[in-house]
């Protein structure tokens, strides 16, 4: 068999994968083994039911997942079997919006059968309050799982980011010449440049101060329970015990959809932070900003950090009007529409760009842009808005 002859084999098995077979698929392939076992998965999933082998050897897509647990963790345990994780985890959230499987997660066999990720956190909390005590223990690992994968990934980056942003926002004008930022000092002295000598005299010298000279932050996270936010806020909850665990930010977290929870004091736990969240429910962002500027007591020294989006059920004026005080008063405002990875969010336009017009651009945000935006708002410098 020729190179040609072997390529043009593999893109004809791949299309009949693809098509699910039947008369009409066009490619006239048969499958046996792997293949036929790997076509039932897709099948159940994506063909109306699952694929049966008729008498001819063809698929017969007639199965489906059904309503047993006992099934659906074993097409959970197949798709592991046949599928890279990144696909596994595609078509788990498919089955759970397209075939309704929500209420199976509630099983505890269902949920030691699945590929844990973000998505299916945030699907496990929006099931908490259903959820029998039979499977919280089963739950709480799960999402513990991902939270620590999480915390692997993000917190070593985001502590050195912000450790130099706070010890570059504590800098001092008569510093000790090891202390001198010589960049800064440069460019603050640049009107000093005497051309004769090839030089530049420093009038003023900036320097940085000494992690016991930082001046402490206030940060406050505001998150956007209702349910479109899922994924945003599991990574604002891990986000939330990272800062918590360092000395110099005082972090609060708060959550909010009609009504307002302060999860601050649950901020050692990440986890006991995302089973106190209730996805779900309406959207007040007025009331959720107006607990948060009742926090405040350092404006200058504060960071308000917004995750919605904006789509108002409030009063969306006095939410405005909350924005621009704290703003006037020398808070620092971050909006960001989305905190994950998952593409261009859905968000209410017009609000974002009234927030916009107040000096507060709103934009999604991944994870991984997520400590420059804080380290650039800690510093009081201009957010790394990512390009749209």
């Amino acid at each position: 068999m020729t190179d040609d002859t072997t390529a043009a084999d593999e893109r004809l098995r791949r299309w009949r994968l693809v098509l699910g077979g039947g008369a009409a698929d066009g490619t006239g392939r048969d499958l046996a083994g792997r293949d036929a076992a790997m076509d039932r998965t897709l099948g159940a999933l994506y063909g109306g039911g699952g694929s049966g082998a008729g008498a001819d050897g063809k698929a017969d897509r007639a199965a489906g997942l059904g309503g047993s647990a006992p099934q659906v963790a074993r097409w959970l345990g197949d798709i592991r079997t046949y599928f890279p994780t990144s696909v596994v985890q595609v078509m788990q959230r498919d089955a759970i919006d397209r075939l309704g499987l929500s209420a199976l997660l509630l099983e505890p066999e269902m949920l030691e059968a699945v590929e844990a990720d973000v998505h299916l956190v945030g699907t496990l909390l929006s099931l908490n309050k259903a959820m029998p005590e039979t499977t919280k223990e089963t739950a709480r690992a799960v999402v513990r799982k991902v939270v620590e994968d999480l915390e692997k990934r993000l917190a070593t980056r985001t502590r050195a980011t912000l450790t130099g942003a706070l010890d570059r926002s504590a800098r001092i004008s008569r510093p000790r010449h090891r202390d001198i930022d010589w960049d800064r000092t440069i460019r603050a002295n640049l009107k000093h440049f005497l051309p004769e000598h090839g030089t530049i005299v420093p009038e003023r010298l900036i320097g940085y101060g000494r992690a016991s000279q930082a001046v402490k932050k206030d940060v406050v996270l505001c998150i956007d329970q209702s349910g479109s936010m899922a994924a945003s806020v599991v990574y604002a909850s891990v986000f939330g015990a990272v800062l918590a665990s360092m000395r110099s930010i005082d972090t609060r977290l708060v959550v909010f959809d009609t009504a307002v929870v302060d999860l601050t004091d649950q901020l050692d736990d990440p986890v006991d932070v995302l089973f106190g969240t209730q996805l779900g429910g309406g959207t007040d962002i007025n009331r959720a900003l107006a607990y948060c500027q009742s926090l405040i007591t350092r404006p200058a020294e504060t960071v308000v950090v917004l995750i919605s989006d904006l789509y108002e059920g409030g009063i969306r004026d006095e939410m405005l009007k909350r924005v621009a005080a704290m703003k006037a008063a020398g808070v620092q405002f971050v909006a960001l529409l989305a905190l994950s990875d998952e593409g261009a969010p859905s968000y209410d336009r017009e609000h974002a760009a009234a927030l916009a017009a107040l000096g507060a651009p709103a934009f999604a945000c991944t994870p991984d842009l997520f400590p420059e935006v804080m380290a650039a708002a800690i510093e009081k410098r201009p957010l790394p808005v990512p390009e749209v």
